[in-house]
């Protein structure tokens, strides 16, 4: 089993996409992308765009070639989009693109906002529903929170066996335990899954605690835990992700450790960036417009990249 993790946060941009290869079967994760459309009162660094790009193109090359296309839920950073904004994966660059593919969606529990993007993707692809269901190397959790009981929103887990079980866990955010036991009970090596977002005020101290009870139970029975997305918005997170692994002794890293890549937390750094590499005026307007392009903002300087 081959796993290749194209965009999360410490990549440098949102999302938990992901492709992996197992057997005749190459299947791809939640096939989206965004930017974090304001961040500290300021839009998208170029540099950050200019990753962005990159991204989004592995994306649809990994589109292409799919055998199996699984969408968690329908959020923004997860999905292809109709009315995509210039940071975000649009429709139109894949609409053509691979219709022998087989699509499994979340189906159940929509918010009206998840129902209508469904509706649009549904123009193009026919999509299985994927709740509880199994099929060869892939099985489906049923809904589980996005975080826990305190929000109505739901996703679908995926779990893919092939020389090893590998789980994806799209923005459970290690919150709720019935996730973080229905993962245990399918007995992964490997588990990417999204951390807590500690970077949002609103999260609670009982859900940081609950989050940190959860990330420990995992990572002291699977082999490999990535976690990533929310968690790595903020520098606290990846210093929060450190603290786990030595406190278990076990693995547990970021998406771009595992891709032993330098970690790009580039909204964290978002003010550092513009600082450093200063940006004219209007060129988010100009770059909508195709009339400014990511050229000279495709190289950091020294000294951004931080390893912990």
């Amino acid at each position: 089993m081959k796993i290749t993790i194209l965009g999360t946060e410490s990549l440098g941009v949102r999302g938990m996409c992901c492709l992996v290869t197992a057997g005749d079967r190459t299947i791809l994760i939640d096939p989206g992308i965004a930017l974090g459309y304001n961040r500290h009162g300021l839009l998208p660094h170029p540099f950050q765009v200019a990753v962005d790009e990159v991204i989004r193109k592995n994306i649809i090359d990994a589109w292409s070639g799919a055998t199996d296309i699984v969408i968690s839920h329908f959020h923004g950073d997860h999905i292809p989009l109709i009315n995509a904004n210039p940071y975000q994966l649009s429709m139109e660059k894949i609409a053509s693109l691979n219709q022998s593919a087989r699509v499994w969606a979340k189906s159940q529990n929509l918010s009206a906002t998840e129902q209508k993007r469904k509706d649009a993707l549904s123009l193009f692809f026919t999509m299985i529903p994927a709740e509880k269901r199994r099929e060869g190397i892939l099985s489906f959790s049923d809904d589980m929170y996005h975080g826990d009981a305190d929000t109505a929103e739901t996703v679908v887990m995926t779990k893919i066996e092939g020389d090893g079980v590998f789980v994806h866990a799209s923005d459970i955010q290690l919150i709720g335990d019935e996730a973080v036991s229905q993962i245990m009970a399918w007995r992964p090596d490997v588990v990417f899954a999204s951390g807590p977002p500690l970077y949002l005020k609103r999260l609670s101290d009982r859900q940081v605690k609950a989050a940190w009870k959860n990330a420990v139970r995992l990572s002291r029975e699977v082999e490999t835990l990535i976690l990533d997305h929310h968690l790595m918005r903020d520098e606290s997170g990846a210093k929060w992700l450190n603290t786990v692994s030595r406190a278990t002794g076990n693995t547990v890293i970021c998406g771009a450790d595992f891709m032993k890549k330098p970690r790009m937390m580039l909204e964290a750094w978002r003010r550092s960036l513009y600082k450093r590499m200063p940006v004219p005026e209007g060129w988010h307007d100009d770059y909508a417009r195709g009339k400014a392009s990511t050229n000279g903002y495709r190289t950091l300087p020294p000294g951004m990249f931080r390893q912990r």
